[in-house]
């Protein structure tokens, strides 16, 4: 691999594997020092994808060199990496939520109302309309997408320093959404209502919701503690990672003009669905889009500390004492 940006988008990719790792061994302290087991055989495969992508990234980087296709090592490599944060991040928010921290739905409700926002009057409001009800639903569901399509479209445009950046961006609004998330438990909206969404608003989808109150009720009385991977549902309420999740990914596919305005319908429709489908109070999607935001201030601020140094080492080996500097306003 050629180039100054490709050679230091490929040292960020190796350093972005560090808090991934050590979120794996949060979890793994965790598993250890409580009562909870993960079920193997989905933990095995998943592990076996993200080995399997790492090794043909390293094989075809160190055996090809110079030759080597820095489109495919960047996607097959983020991928990876992508994967397997999200799969340690679901059994962390698990064990994490078990800490049984007090219970904060009336606080984030009076909040809501507060500012003259009360989820109710937004689910009625919805479910009179059952149309703008089917569009939150597809909506909510668009976060699982960008999250494997954006190391494709940053990979295949060349996008390499953006696309790191939105790794270790992606890492650190997770890990402060679970280290939040053990102060700040909630279950959502209707838990704080304290009514019954499928009777109430017969025509908005509330299985997120009936998912994520079995979950929590069955950790916090201590009847959960097998944690399955691909049986898991999305548990946080405060803050709203489907709000942050939303943030990174238009942040990260800014520079791609050709896909810039769809991103951003898609991911606004992703953000306005969750006070419903997802039951999250609207200071949680504040919370969300706040976080995501001083994620990627802070993974700028690292990559920028990083370039420099790379810089300065570069320079000083480097009879081209102008080429290390075009990579510093990147980003």
């Amino acid at each position: 691999m050629s180039g100054w940006d490709v050679r230091l988008a490929w040292r960020t990719f190796n350093l972005n594997w560090i808090p991934i790792a050590a979120l794996g061994v949060v979890l793994l302290l965790g598993i250890a020092w409580t009562d909870f087991s993960l079920e193997p055989v989905a933990i095995g495969f998943v592990a076996a994808v993200v080995f399997g992508l790492a090794l043909i990234v390293y094989i075809h980087a160190f055996v090809r060199a110079e030759a080597a296709d820095p489109k495919l090592i960047f996607w097959l490599g983020t991928t990876a990496q992508v994967i397997l944060v999200t799969a340690i991040i679901g059994p962390l928010s698990y064990i994490a939520n078990a800490l049984n921290w007090p219970l904060q739905d009336q606080a984030l409700l009076s909040i809501d109302r507060a500012m003259g926002l009360d989820p109710e009057s937004i689910a009625a409001f919805t479910n009179h309309h059952p149309w703008l009800a089917k569009c939150f639903d597809t909506g909510y569901g668009f976060i699982k997408w960008p999250l494997l399509g954006v190391p494709v479209i940053l990979a295949m445009t060349l996008r390499l320093v953006r696309l790191q950046q939105f790794v270790l961006a992606l890492s650190i609004a997770l890990a402060l959404t679970i280290l939040i998330s053990v102060f700040v438990p909630a279950v959502g909206t209707f838990y704080g209502l304290n009514l019954s969404p499928s009777e109430r608003f017969p025509f908005i989808n509330s299985s997120f919701y009936t998912a994520q109150l079995r979950d929590i009720l069955s950790l916090r009385d201590g009847s959960l503690r097998h944690l399955e991977l691909f049986n898991m549902a999305g548990i946080v309420s405060f803050p709203s990672f489907h709000a942050a999740s939303a943030v990174l990914y238009m942040w990260a596919l800014w520079p791609v003009r050709g896909i810039r305005s769809a991103m951003i319908v898609i991911n606004a429709l992703t953000i306005i669905a969750a006070p419903v489908i997802g039951a999250h109070y609207v200071i949680d999607i504040i919370g969300g889009v706040a976080l995501a935001a001083g994620s990627i201030l802070l993974a700028k601020h690292l990559f920028r500390i990083h370039a420099s140094r790379n810089a300065a080492d570069a320079v000083a080996n480097s009879s081209d004492k102008t080429m290390p500097q075009l990579v510093l306003s990147q980003g």
